[in-house]
């Protein structure tokens, strides 16, 4: 055992476990950390201007692959970690691991409710909602083991956030700890017998499709996803988490699931599919199980409590998705090889986006902004009109290249997750395409992208308003109302934090001023000026008014 404080404690903890950049904002629960931190020079601190960022970041950071394969965020309790929650909500809807420390009021007064600084009572039920796992720790002793079972929680089983809280006497006082090692993380392939039995139905199979989720990302599946599409002779569908699952560019990728009652080509080719291999998916959206009808399902999941719950007809295969997909793979080839299905395939992608051009301006948009980024290139999409446009058609180029807000679907999460993907992926383009609204919500943030050289390409499409709901609210509910905005120059604003600054006058054209914002290697704000935009054709029905009784 040594001597140390508290805050060295965790920080040499995360040390061990290969932490090298910390996001957070610095507050007087969290002293200790902070000189520990000082003291530990392969650790970089990016300070941000509010504690919404901190979590956002980290989230970006772990879906970009960087550091360990994980994000970790630092916040002082109570309001710091509630301003917090946004970024840890979309972590956990995209099974993101992020590992958040917080502060705690002082020992002696957790959940006395007695009004002391920043106190909110039981703060570990209150995030359970929003974690895989969380611990209190009181005793300096106990700082290496709280850190090592939270990294191993991050890397093991399916990787949602972690949280452990720590008061400033713990954080500030000498005690004896003992650092530790990391834990050995494996992730096992699903069991043999029943990868036996799955590559058994899947070589009767006549047309199998895969559905490619996040976790294919999340478990650097992506080899083993075009091995198994390869063995199959299998077009590959993905949900919006897994976009990056595979290139466009692959001869088995076929885009978006987007729903096979549809009468396209892409539809027809889902339809006739007599078994549907879900690979990292909850094979859920917002409305419902994205498998139709009484298809049989082969679910590949890390999650056992995820599989079978969207889809009665399904088998499941439970563990790495890697691991798992590789011994299918290798299973169906010893079986012979399959017929060629690459020209079938091709002519289906043919079709993919024959109907997109019919929503402008917001195919020409997307076009243009495609054209002018490179392959390697990270795109962040908040809840804009453009990046809804993108789920459905943005071709997708290289892996980690597409990070969105899943389920929680938080406005203005985009600007700050983009700022931790490039910290991620310091070589790689990272643009981060959202709205006036959205853009708001963090944009103290670029005080920390100039302070932090941390130089990625924000686009703002800019209707001085919340545009999305104000169209819903004309067409469904009789006029909008509070969705109108007042902006600031966002150039000058821009400027004034010592970005640089781009004003695009010709939507359509907005990927030449990316292209020139990319070589400038410096945070660049490209400003799109836009007036409404019509309901995408994919959005399906939009809400619509109850009828008044008459």
């Amino acid at each position: 055992m040594t001597k140390m404080t508290g805050g060295e404690a965790i920080a040499k903890s995360l040390v061990r476990e290969g932490v090298e950049v910390v996001f957070g904002l610095p507050g007087v629960q969290l002293y200790g950390i902070m000189a520990g931190l000082r003291d530990e020079p392969s650790v970089r601190f990016i300070t941000t201007r509010h504690e919404q960022a901190t979590g956002y970041m980290a989230d970006g950071y772990a879906r970009a692959g960087g550091g360990p394969g994980f994000g970790t965020a630092l916040v002082v309790p109570g309001p710091g970690l509630l301003n917090a929650a946004g970024g840890l909500s979309t972590a956990y809807s995209v099974s993101s691991p992020v590992f958040m420390i917080s502060g705690q009021v002082q020992r002696d007064f957790i959940g006395k409710d007695v009004g002391m600084l920043h106190e909110v009572n039981d703060q570990l039920t209150l995030i359970e909602p929003i974690t895989k796992w969380r611990k209190r720790v009181l005793e300096v002793g106990e700082i290496p083991a709280a850190v090592q079972e939270a990294v191993y929680q991050l890397k093991t089983g399916r990787p949602r956030p972690v949280e452990i809280e720590v008061p400033p006497e713990t954080m500030e006082e000498q005690g004896e700890a003992t650092l530790l090692d990391p834990k050995s993380a494996v992730r096992e392939a699903a069991d043999s017998t029943r990868i036996d039995s799955a590559a058994e139905m899947l070589i009767n199979a006549k047309s199998p499709v895969i559905i490619a989720g996040g976790g294919v990302g999340l478990g650097n599946a992506h080899d083993a996803l075009i091995e198994l599409a390869e063995a199959l002779q299998a077009g590959v569908f993905t949900t919006l988490n897994g976009k990056s699952a595979i290139p466009w560019s692959n001869p088995f990728s076929l885009g978006l699931n987007r729903g096979a009652s549809a009468s396209t080509p892409a539809g027809k080719y889902y339809g006739e599919a007599d078994v549907v291999i879900g690979v990292g998916s909850r094979l859920a959206g917002l409305g419902g199980s994205i498998v139709s009808g009484d298809k049989k399902v082969i679910h590949i999941d890390i999650d056992s409590e995820e599989i079978g719950r969207s889809h009665d007809n399904t088998y499941g295969l439970a563990g790495d998705a890697g691991k798992t997909m590789k011994e299918l793979a290798a299973r169906i080839r010893s079986a012979g090889s399959r017929p060629s299905q690459v020209d079938k395939i091709a002519d289906v992608k043919k079709t993919v986006f024959d109907s997109a051009p019919g929503t402008q301006p917001q195919w020409d948009i997307l076009q243009s902004l495609q054209a002018g980024v490179p392959d390697d290139t990270i795109l962040i999409p908040d809840s804009t009109q453009i990046g809804y446009y993108s789920m459905a058609f943005w071709k997708v180029a290289s892996q980690n290249s597409y990070i969105g807000s899943g389920y929680s679907g938080n406005l203005g999460f985009a600007f700050p997750t983009g700022l931790g993907a490039k910290v991620a992926q310091p070589d790689r383009p990272v643009v981060v395409v959202a709205g006036d609204g959205g853009f708001m919500y963090n944009v103290s943030e670029m005080a920390t992208a100039v302070q932090h050289d941390i130089n990625l390409v924000t686009v703002v499409f800019n209707d001085n308003a919340f545009g999305n709901v104000g169209r819903d609210l004309d067409l469904g509910w009789g006029g909008a109302y509070g969705t109108e905005l007042h902006n600031p120059d966002f150039p000058r604003l821009a400027r004034s934090f010592g970005m640089e600054a781009i004003q695009v006058k010709d939507p359509t054209k907005v990927g030449d001023s990316i292209s020139d914002a990319i070589q400038m290697n410096k945070p660049v704000l490209v400003e799109v000026p836009v007036g409404p935009m019509p309901v995408p054709g994919f959005f399906g029905q939009r809400p619509q008014a109850p009828k008044k009784p008459e």
